[in-house]
């Protein structure tokens, strides 16, 4: 027989809350945090239920743990000890482990929700902002109802709910006629939609001709992976903008406004007209503490705080707000003050009310006002660059549509700029330029970013009204007020901004800013252990020398003084398509290439290496690199030099490593043919062998080492746990600059040269040193 649930409705008279349970959402974000330490430290007899999300291998109980080691609680753990606050944890915290859309079963005795989870982003893409904000919705009230609690719900929302609109915003329910449940189906099936168009064979054709283009040199499949990845953006960007263009033609700001205003919806649908207490609290935008937990508490970068930060950055030359537009911030303390207190106030069922918990109205900050606390903190208190202090810019306010003309501008010009050093040989000089117009590029992107999300919130001609709020806050006995308020009049911007707010955000700022950078990091002294590799590109990581110079240095030391005309001739007519190849393919390159030798005499090859061919090679070799192998051999590091050269002319470098692997050409009689005799072991061919030798020999490529200087290098530079790259051509230190990865300079300089000399002196022959001789090692047939 199943047994009959009843419920009964408690009558709140105190103003604040006393033994209620209150089950609690999003207690893992920014207000979340803020509520259960204010329950926890103000509210002890409470007992508190939360839904946490089990995250990987880690469950919700576990989360907790963690959240409680936050700086939000340290004062309360203070206050009582260390082993009280773990026993008043264990006895008045719950987790309940779940999610939004599957919250499960919850107990029958909640007296209080507060349900303030949701997408913290302005811009998500469509189907993730309506399962979170609406779906959630959808799901915890869908879980009350199954439980038989009857709780007064607090219902977390924000101010800017109501969608683009002037004047007045009163605090009352949205007067739309949106069909919340329609839109909430067409966003679920949007991705599904994408999914399909972005796998059409136009769209697929694009994304593959793109990634040719661009990483050709690193072979078929990495091509594929560039373009899937192209794909998988493609899609993001394309869920953004659905959600964003839904937004605004329904007349909202945004996706994130748009999905709160439907989740007040839902709340007042599923919960209240089903005969249930609701309350709805919109907070504006929320930054850090004015007083409690303590001045300045604030847990990462919230709305306001990118904005400051670029700023202080120099990186927004202007904005394109209205100077007298109303930005309307609140106190973190101030919105879970006024929750609690709307928690802890009687409700009647099926009488939803709303409260605005905002500051445009009775204490106005206009945006000017904002600008001038932030050119004053930032004039005072400059953020550091490279450089040193930056310096920020004054704004003029011009106005919307001059600021996007000047942005369209500047955003065509770094095009054309990063277009053009793409084609110029790549130095030291071309990759500072580069990084100069990365980086304008980003502060351009950054700009067109904060233009589109922050437009409606710096441009808005909005007043919340906040009659209701001031009245609760009236009702509350005046030690309340002192303790508990949320009394915006009392707030002094200046004081706040100065010495509150910008302190905090740029500590976070500085904290972030000490991350050590690749060329810090590749200093580091080598660790000794013998299960690692070292792997060395030869041309331009070792070598200062290519193809086409070791064959000219090889023709000019065995051509007949008959055939050198008609030779160069050739060689000239010939590289336009050398050069075709070589942006192409690296493998077709070499092949293209490598039929120069034809009839090539292998002795006197063999001839030239041993006499002035070699010196030549060891004069163009690079000390740091040479320098490097060593650290890495004395280290117990296994050192592999890995080539497209062939075998014949890598002879001189055989000393200096524990194996060299090179490429073979065929041979009849005596004289090369000019087709090779294995495949070109570069790019994915390359990375192939690493992991086939890796295996066989039982090395760790996790905390291995690579050294290239080529973007056909990536694909197996990436398998390694340490790459470097050496003189990188410019794909290859944009993707290493984005990687964090080592970014080293080897160069020649005529005490590096001696240095060389030197180091090849105190070197045996190959056939008697330390390496691998070429006969005997894996370079005869690639080692797969």
């Amino acid at each position: 027989m199943t047994p009959t649930r009843t419920t009964t409705t408690r009558t709140k008279s105190s103003p604040v809350l006393t033994n209620e349970h209150v089950f609690l959402t999003g207690a893992t974000g920014f207000v979340g945090q803020a509520v259960l330490e204010r329950l926890l430290s103000s509210h002890p007899d409470t007992r508190i239920s939360i839904l946490v999300r089990g995250k990987g291998s880690q469950t919700g109980e576990g989360r907790l743990a963690n959240l409680m080691r936050k700086p939000v609680f340290a004062n309360w753990i203070e206050s009582i000890g260390e082993d009280a606050a773990t026993k008043a944890i264990a006895k008045r915290i719950t987790v309940i482990e779940g999610s939004l859309t599957n919250v499960g079963t919850l107990p029958s005795d909640i007296d209080v929700v507060i349900h303030g989870a949701s997408t913290v982003s302005f811009d998500p893409p469509i189907d993730e902002a309506f399962d979170t904000n609406v779906g959630g919705a959808h799901g915890v009230y869908g879980a009350l109802l199954a439980s038989g609690s009857d709780p007064h719900v607090v219902h977390v929302s924000t101010a800017y709910v109501g969608g683009i609109r002037k004047g007045i915003a009163p605090e009352a329910s949205l007067t739309h006629t949106v069909d919340w449940r329609a839109e909430y189906e067409a966003a679920k099936s949007a991705r599904t939609r994408v999914e399909l168009e972005s796998r059409q064979p136009e769209a697929l054709r694009q994304h593959l001709a793109k990634a040719r283009a661009r990483h050709g040199k690193t072979g078929p499949q990495a091509v594929a992976g560039f373009a899937e990845a192209a794909r998988s953006e493609w899609v993001r960007e394309r869920l953004v903008d659905y959600g964003r263009t839904r937004a605004e033609s329904l007349g909202w700001t945004d996706v994130y406004t748009l999905t709160k205003a439907f989740a007040e919806r839902a709340a007042e649908e599923l919960w209240s007209q089903a005969g249930h207490r609701l309350s709805v609290v919109r907070p504006s935008i929320i930054e850090s503490a004015l007083h409690h937990p303590f001045p300045g508490w604030i847990d990462g970068f919230k709305v306001a705080d990118p904005l400051i930060i670029a700023y202080g950055r120099g990186q927004l030359p202007d904005f394109p707000g209205l100077p007298d537009s109303v930005l309307d911030v609140i106190p973190v303390d101030f919105v879970v003050n006024a929750a609690l207190a709307v928690a802890a106030r009687p409700a009647k069922p099926n009488e939803p009310e709303y409260f605005q918990v905002v500051s445009g109205k009775s204490n106005p900050l206009p945006f000017h006002r904002m600008y001038e606390n932030v050119n004053q903190y930032f004039t005072a208190n400059p953020l550091p660059d490279e450089k040193g202090d930056i310096k920020v810019p004054l704004w003029r306010f011009p106005g919307g549509q001059k600021v996007e003309k000047a942005l369209a501008k500047r955003e065509h010009q770094v095009v054309r700029a990063e277009r053009i050093i793409e084609r110029l040989p790549t130095t030291p000089r071309t990759r500072k330029w580069l990084d100069e117009v990365s980086r304008g590029k980003h502060g351009l992107s950054q700009l067109r970013a904060f233009t589109e999300l922050y437009r409606a919130y710096v441009q808005t001609e909005i007043i919340f009204d906040d009659t209701n709020t001031r009245a609760l806050l009236a009702s509350l006995p005046k030690k309340v007020q002192e303790t508990e308020g949320f009394d915006v009049t009392e707030i002094d911007w200046e004081h706040y901004f100065q010495e509150i707010h910008f302190p905090a955000v740029t500590t976070l700022t500085r904290a972030f800013a000490t991350r050590p950078s690749a060329k810090t990091r590749g200093a580091r002294v080598l660790p000794v252990r013998s299960d690692v590799v070292a792997i060395f590109d030869l041309e331009g990581t070792v070598l200062e020398s290519n193809l086409v110079k070791q064959y000219l240095q090889l023709w000019a030391g065995s051509v007949p003084r008959s055939r050198v005309a008609h030779d160069l001739a050739n060689f000239t007519f010939s590289l336009p398509k050398y050069l075709r190849a070589e942006r192409r393919d690296r493998g077709e390159f070499i092949r293209t290439f490598m039929r120069r030798y034809k009839g090539f005499k292998v002795s006197e090859i063999e001839r030239l290496v041993r006499g002035s061919f070699g010196r030549a090679m060891m004069r163009r070799a690079l000390p740091d690199a040479l320098r490097r192998v060593q650290e890495h051999r004395d280290a117990g590091h296994r050192t592999i030099l890995v080539t497209g050269t062939i075998d014949l002319m890598v002879a001189p470098f055989v000393p200096y490593f524990d194996e060299v692997v090179a490429g073979r050409m065929q041979e009849k009689d005596g004289v090369l043919t000019g087709f090779l005799a294995d495949p070109p072991l570069v790019d994915e061919a390359r990375a192939a062998w690493l992991r086939h030798y890796a295996d066989q020999n039982g090395f760790n490529l996790s905390q291995s080492y690579g050294y290239g200087d080529s973007h056909a290098d990536l694909v197996w530079l990436q398998l390694l746990g340490n790459p470097s790259a050496v003189n990188p051509d410019i794909q290859l230190y944009r993707h290493a600059q984005e990687k964090r990865w080592n970014v080293l300079d080897w160069k020649r300089h005529p005490a590096a040269v001696r240095q060389v000399q030197r180091l090849e002196s105190e070197k045996q022959t190959p056939t008697e040193g330390g390496g691998t001789s070429l006969e005997e090692s894996p370079a005869a047939s690639h080692g797969i």
